[in-house]
């Protein structure tokens, strides 16, 4: 963990406006999630632009004993096509605040993906720094720019 964050990244052999249409669709973020916590949207399709809410069902993990619960995020970051990030509250806004983040750069072979977890404005910032958590953060996050990749690449 480098501060407050943990980022990963990978070339995806896919042009940024497709990575972006996947990332943008919150109906679409369990069909790519990595740390397999993603349960799903709300809704279905959730076409997200700078300010939009949405709401994702959790599952919980057998390793940490957390039941399944419920988040609500907002998009705090977008611009299309380059960068798209969400910050994520639970139980009413008691716990969360960390900020999701994807930034898109083109690149020889395809499109530069960065995937971060922010912790800056978390509101249990020690417990979530505290153990294994960043480390299994950022397994997911790799695994999620991996499944990202078997969708898109050509």
């Amino acid at each position: 963990m480098d501060g407050n964050t943990v980022s990963v990244e990978r070339v995806i052999k896919a042009p940024a406006e497709r990575i972006f249409a996947l990332l943008a669709d919150a109906g679409e973020h369990a069909g790519f999630d990595g740390s397999e916590s993603v349960n799903g949207a709300a809704e279905k399709s959730v076409p997200l632009t700078m300010g939009s809410k949405f709401g994702m069902a959790m599952r919980g993990r057998k390793e940490t004993l957390f039941l399944p619960y419920r988040t609500t995020n907002t998009v705090i970051e977008y611009e299309p096509d380059r960068r798209i990030a969400w910050q994520t509250y639970g139980l009413g806004g008691l716990v969360g605040g960390r900020i999701w983040r994807y930034e898109l750069a083109p690149t020889d072979g395809g499109t530069l993906v960065r995937e971060t977890w922010d912790v800056s404005q978390e509101k249990n910032k020690r417990m979530v720094i505290s153990g294994s958590m960043p480390q299994r953060t950022e397994q997911g996050m790799a695994a999620t720019l991996d499944r990202l990749a078997q969708l898109l690449e050509d």
